[in-house]
């Protein structure tokens, strides 16, 4: 195959079998604040004093899975003040928070897909690497896909059970790219991960994203992220060694073409957030919305039960 080596039906079954688990967790984290609390507060204490120390080795115990592990956790506990503090949501240095720790994660898989680029060919803490010009060409990617980060002095928490952290001005054509730039991201650094770590981790949050709850994707993307960071480094054979491992083709042609497609679809990105900014002339840097004249910008008010805002320009998205 291109992407990856052959992929036996009980490898695609569990493909699904972690999908699901996915979403549904994230839907049990987010809808009761007791579960979040249990699974992203206690379970991790328990995890990082008794079982991480002997269970990440190899390539789930680098510095980077370290730190991503806990990054995801810290944003999920910072989501989790923002929705249920009262009055934390309408102080504007608190809704700095998604912004800076999106970013934050964005620049962690930066530097590792640098530092991938100038590594030797071969295995490194158990992951066979595969460096090249790819990897230069999916940093560009990621770094434009920080830069068009933009609207969130709109963050809103809904006004529902579950009350999710709203996010309006993070629309579809943001969350594509990042989603394309962070499979290429971990295809180029953790090949052998892929499958799950790539596909069915980044599919788990947009879907939410898309039909379960629209403008919460950065709230989907910290609870997936965390659940799967904590899974694989309790249960690591699962990616590395168990039968339903599947392994990347090490392929420098599919190497290059996953990080050409991410690469261009974070330059349309940003030459569209451009276009839009010159157009609207609103400054993106201070927070400012850019796209509440977009019709899937007023299907996510709409499904918050809010106001439509009046479009400055006719536009659809």
């Amino acid at each position: 195959m291109f992407l990856f080596d052959s992929i036996p039906w009980y490898a695609a079954l569990m493909w699904f079998v972690v999908l699901g688990a996915l979403i549904g967790l994230n839907e049990v984290t987010r809808r009761w604040k007791a579960a979040g609390l249990a699974i992203f507060v206690a379970l991790p204490l328990v995890l990082t004093i008794f079982v991480w120390p002997h269970t990440a080795t190899g390539s789930t115990g680098t510095w980077f899975h370290w730190v991503k592990v806990y990054s995801a956790l810290a944003g999920c506990l910072g989501f989790m003040a923002l929705r249920y503090v009262p009055g934390l949501a309408a102080k504007r240095w608190a809704l700095a928070f998604p912004p800076v720790i999106l970013a934050l994660n964005i620049a962690e898989a930066v530097i590792r897909d640098v530092q991938v680029g100038g590594m030797t060919k071969g295995l490194v803490d158990g992951v066979y690497m595969v460096p090249g010009p790819w990897n230069y060409m999916n940093a560009a990617a990621g770094l434009l896909n920080l830069v068009t980060i933009c609207g969130w002095a709109g963050i809103f928490i809904s006004k529902g059970r579950s009350r999710d952290m709203i996010w309006p001005d993070m629309l579809w054509f943001w969350i594509i790219p990042y989603d394309l730039w962070n499979f290429a991201y971990v295809y180029n650094c953790v090949g052998d991960h892929a499958f799950y770590a790539g596909a069915a981790l980044l599919i788990s949050c947009t879907i939410p994203a898309f039909w379960l709850k629209r403008g919460a994707w950065l709230q989907h993307r910290a609870h997936t992220l965390a659940l799967w960071m904590m899974f694989t480094m309790a249960v690591p054979a699962l990616v590395t060694t168990s039968v339903f491992s599947v392994q990347s083709s090490h392929s420098p042609a599919a190497l290059l073409t996953v990080s050409a497609i991410s690469l261009a679809s974070n330059v349309a990105l940003a030459i569209y957030q451009v276009r839009t900014i010159v157009r609207t002339r609103r400054n993106p840097l201070v927070g400012t919305e850019l796209y509440p004249q977009l019709g899937a910008y007023q299907r996510v008010l709409e499904g918050e039960g809010a106001a439509p805002q009046q479009p400055t320009f006719v536009a659809t998205a």
